[in-house]
Formats: structure tokens, sequence, C-alpha cells
């Protein structure tokens, strides 16, 4: 059980963003969480990685509580890669993705054969060999948004965190770090948690979908049992259908538009 946590709660003030979250995860499983603006995918996610302190309930990584990890050992096996990561222009693709490698180098250590092959993964992984001395001004915003993603793969992290991975970005690049996305979890075994707001693409690559309402999760399952549930036109407040597309083998939603 690479990740789970129990009963997870996060206030902000006399604010409940979160209330008693539970999640599971297998490995290299993808888990997406979806639900409205402010229903706590953000705050789930920050949770999950440590960044924010539960008021109560607690997460596990390996069956060690994520609380009681330094940040450098955490680090090692847990990546979390927020909405709108920043770092300097002038920057090399490369040297980004070298970044990633602060947990294991340390600030006075020299890099190793080994640092050196897990950037050299890192990049090729995500298709950035050829893009590695390049700067990240130079880059269009899918081929930054994967930079981004190689360095975190150059944690060498069993456990990915993405908030938001897509936004931004346009329909062909959406593409491309979705299609990265399944294939670290088919062919690296890397469990993966991401959130997401469009539907559709959380319900063609996730394994598992979480929903969340008002800090709430108020469903939990396959994509099939969430389409026939019902909660997407109530959460969301929209009137449409689910349907089945040759060739997928997840439901997709059409909204149905008012006509004029």
């Amino acid at each position: 059980m690479p990740l789970s946590c129990s009963g997870l709660s996060v206030a902000y003030g006399p604010r409940l963003a979160l209330n008693a979250f539970d999640l599971t995860l297998g490995k290299g499983e993808i888990r997406v969480l979806i639900g409205p603006n402010g229903s706590g995918k953000s705050t789930a996610l920050h949770a999950l990685a440590g960044l924010i302190a539960p008021s109560g309930g607690e997460v596990s990584v390996g069956g060690r509580a994520v609380a009681s990890f330094s940040r450098r050992d955490l680090a090692k096996r847990l990546s979390f890669l927020p909405q709108q990561p920043a770092a300097p222009d002038e920057m090399t693709v490369e040297q980004l993705v070298r970044q990633g490698r602060f947990a294991h180098v340390g600030l006075f250590r020299s890099y190793s054969a080994r640092d050196v092959e897990a950037v050299r993964w890192a990049l090729d992984s995500t298709g950035l060999t050829g893009l590695a001395e390049r700067n990240l001004r130079e880059l269009s915003g899918g081929e930054r948004q994967r930079a981004w993603i190689s360095a975190a793969l150059a944690q060498e992290a069993e456990i990915l965190l993405l908030d938001e991975p897509t936004s931004f970005l346009d329909i062909g690049h959406q593409v491309e770090v979705l299609d990265l996305i399944c294939r670290l979890s088919r062919e690296r075994r890397v469990t993966i948690v991401m959130a997401i707001h469009d539907l559709n693409q959380a319900m063609s690559v996730c394994d598992r979908i979480s929903l969340l309402d008002k800090g709430e999760r108020v469903f939990d399952g396959v994509p099939a049992d969430l389409a026939a549930s019902g909660l997407i036109e109530r959460i969301f407040n929209v009137r449409g259908r689910f349907v089945t597309i040759a060739d997928t083998r997840a439901p997709h939603f059409d909204v149905e538009l008012a006509r004029h």
C-alpha cells in the first residue's frame, strides 16, 4: 500500500476545508480527484504531500505516518507538483530536472553516476532528452509541464501527486501530459493521484475516481459506477448524459446545453 489516509481533516480557521477524507491506493494506480471549485481537491493533495498539518486523521506512506518522515526522506518516496510551479526562464530543462535530485544529493555532495542516470532516465521518460539544453522560456506549454514532471520523476519517488496538471494547456498539450501519466503508471508502476477539472479526461485515465463536494468525499469508485450514480448532474448542477464511445472503456459525459 504505497499511500493511504484515514479520517483526514483540514481546517482553515473555523472553516473545515476537508472532512474525514479516506483514501487507499495500490501500486501503479491512477486516482483522480474531481469536484467543484472549493471542494477540497487541492487541500487534499497538499495534506497528502505533508505540506499541511491536518486537524484530524493521518496520512501514511508505505505504512508509515508522513509526519514521521524528514522532508528529505519523504521526497525520496513522494513527489508533489503544484498547479503553477515557477523557475527562472533562463534555467535549462536539464538544470530543472537535476533539481529533482536534491533529496538524494544534499547540499554539499557532488552528483554521482546514480544521480546522472536518474536525470537521464527522467528526461528520456518524458521525451525531453533532445530538449535538455533548451531554456525554459523556449518551451511550449506542454513541454514545460513535461519538464516539471520530469523533475518530479528524477526524485525516483514511487508516488506522484499532481494538482491540475493540464490547466492552461491547449488540447494537444493536454493529451501529451495525460499520455505521459498513463505510461508512468503502466510502465514504471508509479502511483499517481491528481486533481483535474475536466471530467471526461479524468474518467478516461483513472483506475478509480473520488468526487469531493464542500470538503466531503461523496463518491469513491470506478468511472462506470460514478456515471450511473447521478452525482455528476447533482453536484455540478448540470444536465447531461453519459454515453459510451467506441474503442474506449470510459463513459463520456455530454452536457445538455440550452437551445435558443
